[in-house]
């Protein structure tokens, strides 16, 4: 059967489509011909023509009737979509929740989740959130919300569902372990308050600082954790065990903030943009945690402004770096508002450690390597040279780890090492006797029990 689309005259142009129907197949081929338009480029803007002609026909062939502000600000998406995988457009309110985020103040359930493969796993709950005192465990699957799957939908669109107004109310379907059974829990939203750094004093005096990522604010509650720290232990710390583990990154001022209380000066990082050095960033004299002895723990889940510290910390020889090989994100987002709310996630420079090390699809190699897994075993670790389209490394390589400082962790009967990661609120002030691996081996090597 044919189907004639019409007739569309614009001036001297004509355009036909034509439409041939297969029957039983629901297969449609499209001829269209175009007279007196040349097929060679004729310009820079030929292209913003071909949009306004594909507008066009959308708006008037298309089967239903279609919202023109939708349609260009997907076309402005995928434009910077087709970047690289973190620049992007964001409208109004993808652009709240960004800026939320980076404040560490929104209303919702108080989950952290890990997006990977169509899943979504919840790293932890934030303590005395709607989330954990329902009962929502690290692991748990989310499978849906409010009744829809989350399988096929896209993390700003999660984000946004699981966000919300303070009281208004919530059902977050999950599934846990093996178990298939699902798991219904009815919450309602609240304001959730994130503390970017927890700590606690360790036996021995030694300071356990965990940074979870780096937003507004993060050095001046790293100070006051020192001040709380140093009263605990009477003034004197006899070393820093700095965790950098599934710390996604964030504000790069204040990741370097961060550097400048633990560095006593020198380079923290450089920034390149097409190849040439825009900017040098260095550490003053005079941080909270510049003379103590320090190792800084790393995993694949570390990323961003946490390589850009621990690239800072490893190349000045400041800690001892261990754990797994890092994500691998040495790229710097600058963000830039736009007319109507909107904003722009546009990727702007690379950045480089003090020694001249790319982090870019490379990562930090530690010092010391401890074997590693994921939260959930079946997803295993994905990095920044697994992403399609990942912006290319330039520059030095990082260095390798040395065969001889590779530690991997003992496995019982034969098995999968445990891929257990405390969190703050359980560590132990011996973490030899918990079981945190990697957190045990910075420990002894902080008090002098095994050699870095």
């Amino acid at each position: 059967m044919w189907a004639r689309g019409g007739v569309l005259k614009s001036g001297r142009i004509w355009l036909r489509i034509a439409l041939l129907a297969l029957a039983g197949l629901g297969v449609v081929t499209a001829v269209a011909g175009v007279a007196g338009i040349a097929r060679a480029s004729e310009g820079p803007y030929d292209l913003v023509r071909q949009l306004g002609r594909v507008l066009v026909l959308v708006e008037n062939e298309y089967v239903d009737p279609v919202d023109r502000g939708r349609l260009l600000e997907g076309a402005i998406k995928g434009m910077v979509a087709e970047l690289d995988p973190h620049s992007s457009y964001l409208p109004e309110e993808d652009y709240r929740i960004f800026e939320a985020d980076t404040k560490g103040e929104f209303g919702g359930i108080g989950v952290e989740v890990d997006f990977r493969n169509e899943t979504v796993v919840v790293i932890a709950p934030i303590e005395g959130s709607p989330a954990a005192r329902a009962g929502i465990r690290s692991g748990d699957r989310i499978v849906a919300i409010d009744g829809s799957p989350v399988r096929g939908r896209s993390m700003q669109d999660l984000i946004r569902r699981m966000r919300g107004k303070p009281g208004s109310p919530i059902v977050v379907s999950v599934s846990r372990g093996n178990d298939d059974k699902v798991v219904h829990y009815p919450l309602k939203r609240e304001i959730i308050q994130v503390a970017s750094v927890t700590s606690r004093l360790l036996d021995g005096g030694i300071a356990y600082i965990k940074l979870k990522q780096f937003q507004s604010g993060t050095r001046d509650e790293l100070v006051r954790a020192v001040g709380q720290l140093r009263g605990e232990a009477h003034g004197t710390l006899s070393g820093v065990l700095l965790d950098l583990r599934n710390n996604p990154g964030g504000l790069v001022d204040e990741a370097s903030a961060v550097a400048d209380e633990l560095l006593t000066g020198g380079v923290i990082y450089t920034t390149r943009h097409r190849g040439e050095t825009v900017d040098s960033v260095s550490a003053g004299a005079g941080g909270a945690l510049s003379r103590e002895p320090m190792v800084a723990l790393v995993n694949e889940y570390s990323a961003s402004a946490a390589e850009l510290l621990a690239g800072a910390l490893q190349d000045h020889k400041r800690a001892t770096i261990v754990g797994a090989p890092t994500f691998g994100k040495g790229s710097v987002q600058s963000i830039i508002d736009l007319p109507g709310g909107a904003g722009l996630r546009l990727t702007t420079m690379r950045y480089y450690t003090p020694g001249g090390h790319a982090i870019q699809a490379q990562g930090i190699h530690p010092d010391v390597t401890i074997q590693s897994g994921a939260i959930d075993k079946n997803l295993g670790p994905i990095r920044e040279s697994d992403l399609e389209n990942h912006l290319a490394p330039e520059g030095a390589a990082a260095p390798e780890s040395k065969p001889s400082e590779r530690i991997v962790e003992p496995v019982p009967d034969g098995g999968a090492p445990p891929a257990t990661i405390d969190l703050p609120r359980d560590v132990p002030r011996d973490p030899t006797k918990g079981k945190d691996f990697a957190l045990s081996v910075g420990y002894q090597i902080l008090k002098g029990t095994l050699k870095p």
